[in-house]
C-alpha cells in the first residue's frame, strides 16, 4: 500500500529569522505522529540549521538539488549527493520545471542527478511536466513520456522502486491555477501506467505527487484522485498553518 507524501519546497526564500520560525511553527502545528510522510526542502544554506531544528520531528529534510557527478571533484558552486547523505538528508528534488525552464538541465541530466542521488541513499523526487502551450498544443503526455524515457534507461528496475515522482504542470506553478482534479488524475495516470510496461508490481508501489499551486482549499479533492499521492507544495508551504491543514487533507 503507497503511503502518500507531502513534500514542501522552499525555494530561494528565507532568511535565518524567518526559516528558524517556520521551523519552530511546523513543530507546533503538525501532529508529532501524523499519518502521512512529510519532507521539507529548505535553500541549501540553512539545511543543517533545519536538520537540527527539526530533529526528533517526523519532518524529513531534503536538497533542492543535486550535483549530476560523483562526489568530490572540481566542480564549484555544486553539491554532491554524498554530502547532502552526510549531513542527514533523506530527499532530493532533481528536473523542477524552473530547473529545467532556467537553468537548461535536460532530462537526460535529470536522469543522471536521480542515479547519484540513489548511489547514496536518497529518494530522488523526479519532476516532470508540460508547460501551457504543451498542454494548449495537445502535447502533454508526450512530452511527459520524453521526460521520463531517460529515468527508465538510466535506472535499474530496483533504483526505479526507490523513487518519487512529481507532476508539476509549469502553467499552473506559481500562477494560482490548478489543474482541476481530473486534469492532475489522467497525467498521474498515464505516468503509472508507463512504468506499469516496466513492471506491474513498481507501478502499483510508485508515489506520483501532484505539484502545480497546491493550496489547503484544494487538497482534498486533489488527493482523493486515484493515482494522486501527496503534493509537491510550493508557496504554501512557506506558512506552516497551511501547510499542515495540506498534510491533514493527505492522511
Amino acid at each position: 500500500m503507497r503511503s502518500n507524501l507531502v513534500a514542501g519546497n522552499w525555494k530561494m526564500c528565507g532568511n535565518s529569522a524567518s526559516i528558524e520560525q517556520l521551523v519552530s511553527d511546523l513543530k507546533t502545528s503538525l501532529p508529532a505522529e501524523p499519518g502521512v510522510d512529510i519532507a521539507v526542502f529548505p535553500p541549501t544554506v540553512y539545511l543543517g540549521s533545519v536538520l537540527s531544528g527539526l530533529a526528533g520531528s517526523p519532518v524529513a529534510v531534503g536538497g533542492q538539488n543535486v550535483c549530476d557527478q560523483p562526489s568530490d571533484g572540481a566542480f564549484t558552486g555544486e553539491v554532491s549527493a554524498l554530502m547532502l547523505a552526510d549531513i542527514g538528508c533523506r530527499y532530493v528534488i532533481v528536473g523542477h520545471s524552473e530547473r529545467r525552464a532556467i537553468y537548461g538541465e535536460s532530462s537526460e541530466q535529470v536522469a543522471e542527478k536521480a542515479k547519484q542521488a540513489l548511489l547514496q541513499g536518497l529518494v530522488p523526487l523526479v519532476c516532470v511536466g508540460e508547460t501551457e502551450s504543451q498542454r494548449d498544443e495537445g502535447a502533454t503526455l508526450d512530452v511527459i513520456s520524453a521526460q521520463l524515457k531517460p529515468i527508465f534507461s538510466a535506472l535499474s528496475l530496483e533504483q526505479l522502486q526507490s523513487i518519487v515522482i512529481a507532476y508539476e504542470p509549469v502553467w499552473a506553478i506559481g500562477t494560482g491555477k490548478t489543474a482541476s482534479p481530473s486534469q492532475a488524475q489522467e497525467v498521474h495516470a498515464f505516468i503509472r501506467a508507463l512504468f506499469a510496461e516496466k513492471d506491474q508490481q513498481l507501478a502499483k508501489g510508485l508515489r506520483i505527487l501532484y505539484g502545480g499551486s497546491v493550496k489547503a482549499a484544494s487538497a482534498g479533492e486533489l488527493f482523493a484522485q486515484a493515482d494522486i499521492d501527496g503534493g509537491l507544495v510550493g508557496g504554501a508551504s512557506l506558512d506552516a498553518q497551511e501547510f499542515s491543514a495540506i498534510c491533514r487533507a493527505a492522511e
